[in-house]
């Protein structure tokens, strides 16, 4: 029999050479390491899509209630100003969770953490995390996207309450690495 149908001795230098290239595909481990970068990148695509709703809500709310001045009144209603600073503020409140989300680290791969910590069980544990995470940008999303302004305004609490929730979730993420 040739050496080419030998499985056993074959697989462990396919293995070998996947760990040269330092990168194993069918360790679990590596797998949900896989897993938690993509659900985080599609919690900060969710986010995304949320600040991008609010962006425009702003935008066409400054463009449909800031009157042009004039001479009788050069400045504009302030209730109508301090509502738009209060898009313009949740915006970038949406845009600085997702540059956290995306930012999260991962556990390390070295000797001091696996002697503390079993990686694939780990993993598993911020893979529920992040579960939440994309729920709750999700919920986030569907109440931002395509939203009028006024809508926003009047559910601004709700708003605030999600941006909460999910920096909450962050830094619960964030412990549980400690």
């Amino acid at each position: 029999m040739s050496r080419f149908y030998e499985a056993g001795p074959l697989a462990r230098v396919g293995i070998n050479l996947f760990y040269g290239y330092g990168y194993n595909f069918y360790r679990q481990e590596n797998q949900l390491r896989a897993d938690d970068q993509r659900v985080r990148q599609m919690a900060c695509s969710l986010l995304n899509r949320a600040r991008a709703g609010l962006d425009e809500a702003e935008a066409r709310y400054r463009r449909e209630n800031i009157p042009p001045p004039t001479r009788a009144n050069p400045f504009p209603d302030a209730a109508i100003v301090a509502n738009a600073q209060a898009l313009e503020r949740l915006g970038r409140e949406v845009g600085a969770l997702e540059g956290l989300i995306r930012h999260q680290p991962v556990p390390e791969n070295d000797r001091m953490t696996q002697r503390y910590r079993q990686e694939a069980a780990t993993l598993a544990a911020l893979a529920e995390k992040d579960a939440v995470l994309v729920g709750q940008a999700e919920l986030l999303r569907s109440m931002l996207e395509g939203v009028a302004a006024d809508a926003m305004l009047a559910g601004r609490r709700e708003i605030e309450v999600g941006i909460a929730a999910i920096a909450a979730t962050l830094r619960e993420r964030q412990t549980f690495l400690l």
